[in-house]
């Protein structure tokens, strides 16, 4: 998967995500030094790719030596630089590396000031040599970083405020200024864009290709029209009868392979037609699907989305409520009987779903609005179930705070920060854990003076660099 933005102050650049075999998902420190480096090299065995690290791979000096680098926000180093000198990579419990910084006397100078190896910016040696380009590369591990670049492909265009006026200069009075007319809300497309999108080129790219399918309960399918077409045109459409998800039924009728396969697989050997809407074998290479999300909260139309992901071969929506050859009134029966609701399993299965591309401050959300409208049968199991998707961020939020990229939190911690997290958005609701006898209540003494704000921004300048300057 890539995306490709454009920044008003120069060049395109990509955020590109590339994903390993399973084999290489839990990597050895020393699998992620044959791809990663973060040092200088030798200039004597290797001076272009010295020069080339040089010239693309240092972070600009910053702090004392350079008080007004952009890196600096309110006198402190914003992007973390310099790194702390380490001998091995290693690999956290939350799954970020730390890598290889040895304290081995090398230096660079850039701008006049001496650099060593916590200021290099972690790369690829073949990509760099290869291009000759800034190209930051770092192992991932987190699915935090598939919704970041997601978010790079919705995000929409750069947007710019601007005024037009004339000024006076005959000495005549202003005219009274409008200010609303003067207001125009633009669109800023920098000149690299503009040639970027005249030439053709692709701005965002995902390989498999994904399908979104759509599905609906009986009779409520969409039908889409032109706001001047006659209502009775419409309705007496040969296709306004049609859909995707019915389409699929229709399909399940005449070919014997779709049979064996579910909704959500079937793009995987057929191909949906919208000009003959309707589906047929696939010759070409596989594709993935995903289903429309559907809060657990949405009824029918959740427990219908609960069963189109094990049933196979339904030919028509009452397929749907069939189990074992037994006929049920209602989705959710039908999910009951294939035991996907029990112990609150539908909701678990919510959350697990949505935790692939929400973040974990809306997983939370979505917890305490189950909270509140008492969903849950069990919340105290559906909490320890969900408890690594709820606290997904925790620790990075906390390093964030702290500007700590080092800390490290036990599980205890993150639980209990994660439960501070879900108290305090019961508590905009007008209610607290403390009404939720199974539940936890967190521990809030520890957070009366780390959360303070103006506290930790007194206590996180760098003691060691103020006794210098001072």
């Amino acid at each position: 998967v890539y995306t490709v933005e454009f920044q008003k102050r120069g060049l395109p650049h990509a955020h590109i995500l590339l994903f390993l075999t399973k084999a290489n998902k839990f990597p050895d420190p020393s699998d992620i030094d044959k791809i990663i480096s973060a040092e200088i090299p030798d200039e004597t065995s290797d001076p272009y790719y010295y020069e080339a690290v040089k010239e693309h791979m240092i972070h600009d000096p910053c702090g004392l030596a350079r008080k007004n680098s952009p890196c600096m926000v309110d006198g402190k180093f914003s992007k973390r630089f310099p790194k702390p000198f380490l001998e091995l990579t290693s690999v956290d419990d939350e799954g970020y590396p730390r890598y290889r910084r040895r304290d081995n006397g090398r230096h660079i100078e850039k701008k006049g000031v001496v650099v060593h190896n916590g200021f290099v910016v972690p790369h690829n040696r073949k990509l760099l040599m290869k291009y000759g380009a800034h190209i930051n590369v770092e192992w991932c591990n987190q699915s935090r970083s598939i919704k970041y670049l997601f978010k790079y492909v919705n995000k929409g265009n750069d947007r710019v405020t601007a005024s037009f006026y004339q000024a006076s200069g005959d000495g005549e009075p202003d005219k009274p200024v409008d200010e609303i007319n003067m207001f125009y809300d633009c669109r800023y497309v920098s000149s690299c864009e503009a040639a970027w999108r005249l030439l053709g080129y692709e701005l965002q790219y995902k390989k498999p290709h994904v399908q979104r399918l759509s599905f609906h309960l009986k009779g409520e399918h969409y039908v889409i029209f032109e706001d001047d077409d006659r209502i009775d045109e419409v309705i007496s459409k040969p296709t306004v009868n049609e859909s995707q998800f019915l389409a699929w039924m229709e399909a399940n009728k005449i070919y014997p392979e779709a049979r064996k396969l579910t909704y959500v697989e079937a793009p995987s050997k057929f191909v949906w037609n919208k000009t003959l809407r309707e589906w047929t074998p696939r010759i070409r290479e596989r594709a993935i699907a995903r289903l429309r999300y559907v809060p657990p909260n949405a009824g029918d139309n959740f427990y219908l989305r609960c069963l189109v992901n094990v049933i196979r071969g339904a030919t028509c929506h009452e397929d749907y409520m069939k189990v074992d050859n037994v006929q049920y009134s209602s989705y959710r029966d039908a999910c009951h009987a294939m035991g996907l609701l029990g112990d609150d399993r539908e909701y678990i299965d919510g959350i697990s779903e949505a935790s692939h591309w929400a973040s974990a401050d809306s997983l939370r959300r979505m917890f305490a609005t189950l909270l509140v409208s008492g969903s849950l049968g069990r919340p105290e199991h559906v909490w320890e179930t969900c408890l690594d998707f709820l606290s997904d961020d925790i620790t990075y939020r906390q390093r964030i705070l702290f500007n700590n990229e080092s800390l490290q939190l036990s599980d205890a911690d993150k639980k209990n920060l994660a439960l501070a997290e879900i108290e305090h958005l019961l508590r905009r609701r007008g209610t607290s854990l403390r009404e939720y006898p199974t539940m936890h209540f967190p521990d809030m003494t520890s957070f009366t003076t780390n959360t303070n704000r103006l506290i930790l921004d007194e206590l996180s300048y760098d003691r060691k660099a103020l006794s210098v300057e001072h």
